[in-house]
């Protein structure tokens, strides 16, 4: 087993370099493919190492025992429904007070109606000379700021049990709809028509833009259930959501709920639910499907940039081995053996990969560092793990695509070598 000294490899380094140095643009263009699939490959694991960590604030602020009883599955597109989900019968009003008395191990149940563009309706909600459109409008309990914490008060108030109560038309405007409606004041107090009818606004939601996994805060507007139900009546599409205390078993808590949704819906023993019992964590299983397709992207942009510059790094080794011939001859009449030989070539052409590598990891963390200063929410940094891959590629590619000509200068004979042209 040949062991190569500090000396060997500091020389045979720096032979690497001599390389480079003299052939310039045939060096760039062979590293070319391998700062594409580094580069590639880091950013956009940095994006989205970023956008998991933005997907799981997002889940956590949903609230983490936070559960949802839906007539279908939460993500999906109603127009894709099967026949199964149509058929199923619409979530009544009186359904959230029945649970609270036979689910006890639930906290904070509440009804849900929405009116949006996802169910296709409009909302328009007005201010004076201002308005705003495209907005969703919710009716919602008191229990609903506990159930779903992402929807936070900034200012104000949010809709009391004497609101539910007397059906009082009051409002919680998102904070975008606030700006917009009232640029230069403040908005409580004051007064809105939402799709004709009058409401007084009692409180402002923190900011919340939102982000590909579903509209944020600031484009809804809370109203009492009971004024839901009243203004909308053709909105039919209820949802309910609660939360499960910390020293409560998860499922026995839903089981409660499950049972009696059972009752309440009279299905048969025997026969499936007829709704969809789900957590926050069908933001994360929407997410990771639409990263898939990403990855699998970035692989095959990546793998043909890696294989471009591997064969580049191949064809440029070769060509080095046909102009050093004589050198190469030189070094073995002299004692070196074809290890020797082989390694060094071996190491020129880790060397040449390893630049590209560097430079595609440069790269990659000047996009992460880009994305994280223009889109604050989405902390895309450059990890030591990723980094570590991006050598870890480089050197594999060297040694890959380096093997053949290290192997063929080394198995030259030295007197052909010699007598080389």
């Amino acid at each position: 087993m040949t062991i190569m000294t500090l000396a060997q490899a500091r020389e045979n380094f720096l032979a690497a370099m001599e390389t480079l140095r003299s052939s310039k643009v045939r060096s760039a263009l062979t590293v070319l493919g391998i700062v594409i699939g580094v580069s590639s490959v880091i950013s956009m694991a940095a994006i989205i190492q970023g956008l998991n960590k933005f997907v799981q604030d997002r889940v956590e602020a949903l609230g983490s025992r936070t559960y949802f009883i839906s007539r279908f599955p939460p993500g999906t597109d109603p127009s894709r429904w099967p026949e199964k989900i149509r058929v199923r019968k619409y979530f009544e009003y009186n359904y959230a007070g029945f649970i609270r008395d036979a689910a006890p191990d639930v906290q904070a149940l509440t009804t849900i109606g929405t009116r949006g563009f996802f169910f296709g309706d409009s909302n328009l909600i007005t201010s004076g000379h201002y308005s705003v459109e495209k907005v969703i409008v919710r009716g919602a309990e008191p229990e609903y700021i506990d159930a779903i914490p992402l929807f936070s008060i900034a200012r104000g108030r949010f809709i009391s049990a004497f609101d539910q109560e007397h059906a009082r038309p009051v409002v919680v405007l998102g904070a975008a709809i606030s700006e917009s409606l009232f640029p230069n004041t403040d908005a409580l107090g004051k007064t809105v028509r939402i799709n004709g009818s009058v409401y007084e606004v009692v409180g402002v939601f923190e900011h919340d833009q939102g982000l590909f996994v579903g509209p944020g805060v600031d484009i809804f507007a809370v109203i009492p259930l009971s004024c839901f139900k009243k203004e909308y009546p053709e909105a039919k599409e209820l949802i309910m959501a609660f939360t499960v205390p910390e020293n409560v078993n998860v499922e026995t808590a839903q089981g409660e709920v499950i049972q009696a949704m059972r009752r309440l819906r009279r299905i048969p023993a025997g026969k499936e639910n007829d709704f969809e019992l789900s957590s926050p964590d069908f933001i994360s299983n929407l997410w990771n499907q639409l990263t898939g397709a990403l990855v699998i992207l970035t692989t095959v942009i990546s793998s043909i940039g890696l294989l471009v510059g591997g064969i580049g790094v191949m064809n440029i080794m070769l060509i080095s081995v046909t102009e050093r011939t004589q050198e190469i001859g030189v070094r073995k009449a002299i004692g070196a053996r074809r290890a020797d030989v082989r390694l060094q070539f071996l190491l020129e052409a880790v060397v040449l990969t390893l630049v590209g590598g560097t430079i595609g990891i440069l790269i990659g963390a000047g996009v992460s560092a880009t994305v994280r200063t223009l889109v604050p929410s989405i902390p895309a940094t450059l990890s030591y793990l990723w980094v570590t891959i991006g050598f870890a590629i480089s050197v594999g590619v060297g040694l890959f695509f380096g093997y053949y000509p290290a192997n063929l200068a080394a198995n030259l004979d030295p007197i052909a070598c010699l007598r080389y042209e």
